[in-house]
């Protein structure tokens, strides 16, 4: 026989209300208070059980009871915990407090000292707008002109000049020299003229308007100089044709006419030629862009120590090399590649490299 069983259904107390309870918001008790609506600006007024109201004022008393409590999902609730907000602060539309509400809270309180939503405000300077002119303005719409005109090619060769800087310790101490001043950029101008002559090419220029290849009569060599005006390439006419005391003589003038703000705008017309050094500011090297007009220019970088390997190459063991601290820089030509092709540029820098890694080199020119 079964055995019937009943299940004793709750029953409410005389005079109990029941609260239905929705999962995460929590159960609203007796002592509750009104929420104010927003917009509104009537202070929150407590119900009461007997259907009689009193004014609250619009401050929370600090001995609020802690059963009262606002409706809110928990990702509310964390919300303003996070940001320190008191959830029967936000005024809202309904009896649940909402996410946006909550947002818009945040966004439009004041923020204190206290408060983890606060950010520091950065201060803003204005911007600074630097006048371009004179050579500032010539060397870039020169610059523009010739970057958007010549196709440039540019490569590479890294060096030991470990026998330059002792030749220019010797010129140094040489009293021919002595009201010269003597440097690697010396010996670079000398190797350029002299590798010029076996690869024309690289001193000429493209005529546009007839498409013809100009070979120049003489390497008119430009040198750029960084000035309190911007940087400027007066050029040492006929530098091919002097002498290594002679061209030395010539670049110094340059440079200290240069420095002086002296330079002639005649003086910067008619380069052939261009070398410009990097390496006075600590670089190792660069991709120069043509002067206009021009097919070639030289990028020396930094010279400086660094291990290199030496010593006559043995068999595949490496017997014979070592490695030693020597002078090395880079080289970087870029050439105009409508007058000289990848042969060309490649035979020029690779006898530039030759004569700075051997100066004796230079007497089978």
């Amino acid at each position: 026989m079964r055995r019937r069983t009943t299940r004793r259904r709750r029953t409410s107390r005389p005079g109990e209300k029941r609260e239905p309870v929705l999962v995460g918001y929590g159960v609203r008790t007796a002592s509750t208070r009104r929420r104010r609506r927003k917009g509104d600006g009537t202070p929150s007024v407590p119900e009461s059980s007997g259907g009689v109201t009193t004014l609250e004022p619009a401050a929370q008393p600090a001995g609020r009871a802690d059963d009262v409590r606002a409706l809110a999902k928990p990702p509310v609730r964390k919300l303003a915990k996070d940001h320190g907000v008191d959830l029967l602060d936000v005024p809202c539309d309904g009896p649940v407090v909402t996410r946006a509400a909550v947002e818009a809270f945040i966004a439009g309180r004041r923020p204190t000292a206290a408060s983890p939503a606060a950010t520091p405000v950065r201060s803003v300077e204005a911007d600074t707008r630097i006048p371009v002119k004179g050579v500032r303005k010539a060397t870039a719409q020169a610059m523009v002109s010739s970057a958007f005109t010549a196709p440039h090619v540019t490569e590479w060769v890294t060096l030991d000049v470990s026998a330059t800087m002792e030749l220019v310790e010797r010129l140094k101490a040489d009293r021919r020299f002595a009201g010269v001043k003597v440097s690697p950029t010396l010996v670079v101008a000398k190797a350029v003229c002299l590798a010029l002559s076996r690869t024309p090419e690289l001193n000429a220029s493209w005529d546009e308007a007839a498409q013809e290849i100009v070979l120049k009569g003489s390497v008119n060599l430009g040198v750029a100089a960084a000035t309190e005006r911007g940087l400027v390439v007066p050029n040492i006419p006929g530098a091919d044709r002097m002498s290594l005391l002679e061209l030395g003589e010539a670049l110094a003038d340059l440079t200290a006419t240069a420095r002086a703000g002296r330079t002639q705008p005649a003086q910067m017309s008619g380069g052939t030629f261009t070398i410009t050094n990097v390496g006075v500011f600590g670089v190792d090297a660069g991709t120069p862009i043509l002067n206009p007009g021009e097919t070639g220019i030289l990028c020396v970088g930094q010279i400086d120590r660094r291990p290199w390997v030496v010593g006559t190459p043995g068999a595949a063991s490496g017997a014979g090399e070592r490695i030693e601290a020597r002078w090395v820089t880079t080289l970087a030509v870029s050439f105009d590649h409508r007058v000289v092709d990848g042969q060309q540029g490649s035979r020029f820098l690779a006898d530039v490299a030759s004569i700075l890694r051997d100066p004796a080199l230079a007497l089978t020119f």
